[in-house]
């Protein structure tokens, strides 16, 4: 009778969990399958356009082929990190980010737990609705209300601190330059509020009941509750998309700073996402807008990365 050696029992073992993952993929092939076309979206979207990155280091010329283009090196990157509008625009992608993500976090978590507590059902479910429907409307839309809400000429705001006797003639809001990063956020609040809260509900609905009710027992209000049950019980949900949005404080768009931008306050309105369309590409500046594009893709990565170490060594969990 053969005797097992010591490197029979790895390679049997190896071939038993060979064996099970292929077996357990058969068994979730329609799984499988279903994920197959955001797999392929995936790809062609976001990672086979990566090579596009090489014009960065060029002096790239629609007209030229891959192969004629004059390679600059570092060229465009010493022009970026030596350009001070780089630098201005950079301030204020940062400040308006930073703002957007306190704002937009801390007042959706607050509205997603008033709607927790409340019980009549038709109205919660009304007021849910009505709060997340300007998700639904464009941009252009928003940008055109707040601008009319704004105005020195019958605007709703002025004639509210006018009616008030808070002010005695209208202000221009939109010509002030150092107002422009709160209208954003602001205006962004009004927007997402109902939205943002939706996936916090979510989460809360997944709290064990019997928590609420042997707090009940405890003598535990309706605050403490809160405190100590629902806040602790989304922790993983807010976190995770916490740092997934520090990933993109550099990369903001540019559709409101745009809309509600004007030359009057362009110094503050400016992010790194329209500088890259104006400095870029509507001057035919191609590998200019693609060395913008890659720096912010660097920093978004690494902002990720280091947000989710400081979780990590806070609470040894990790969303990476």
């Amino acid at each position: 009778m053969k005797s097992l050696t010591a490197t029979d029992v790895p390679q049997k073992g190896t071939e038993k969990k060979r064996s099970s993952v292929w077996k357990r993929a058969l068994q979730q092939r329609y799984l499988y399958l279903m994920s197959l076309p955001f797999v392929i979206w995936v790809i062609v979207f976001a990672y086979v356009p990566v090579w596009g990155w090489i014009t960065a280091f060029q002096n790239y010329k629609p007209k030229n082929s891959f192969l004629d283009q004059k390679w600059v090196g570092l060229d465009n990157f010493v022009e970026l990190f030596g350009d001070e509008r780089f630098y201005l625009v950079l301030r204020n992608t940062l400040a308006m980010s930073s703002m957007g993500l306190i704002v937009g976090f801390t007042i959706p978590v607050i509205f997603a737990l008033l709607l927790n507590e409340m019980k009549g059902q038709f109205f919660k479910r009304s007021i849910q609705t009505i709060s997340y429907l300007p998700h639904f409307v464009s941009w252009v839309v928003v940008a055109g209300l707040v601008s009319k809400m704004l105005s020195t000429d019958g605007g709703a705001i002025n004639q509210l601190l006018m009616s008030l006797h808070l002010i005695e003639e209208p202000i221009q809001f939109m010509a002030k330059g150092s107002w422009f990063w709160g209208i954003v956020t602001l205006s962004d609040l009004w927007k997402e509020l109902g939205w943002n809260s939706i996936i916090f509900l979510a989460a809360m609905a997944g709290i064990d009941p019997e928590l609420y009710e042997a707090s009940t027992v405890d003598g535990a209000g309706r605050f403490r509750k809160m405190w100590h049950i629902t806040l602790p019980g989304i922790r993983t949900t807010f976190m995770v998309l916490f740092i997934l949005s520090i990933g993109h404080l550099v990369s903001i768009g540019f559709e409101k700073q745009m809309l509600l931008g004007n030359p009057l306050v362009t110094d503050y309105s400016e992010v790194l996402d329209l500088y890259a369309l104006k400095y870029g590409i509507q001057m035919s500046r191609y590998s200019y807008g693609t060395a913008i594009g890659i720096f912010n893709s660097v920093v978004s990565i690494l902002l990720v990365l280091i947000a989710n170490g400081i979780y990590k060594r806070v609470t040894k969990e990790s969303i990476i």
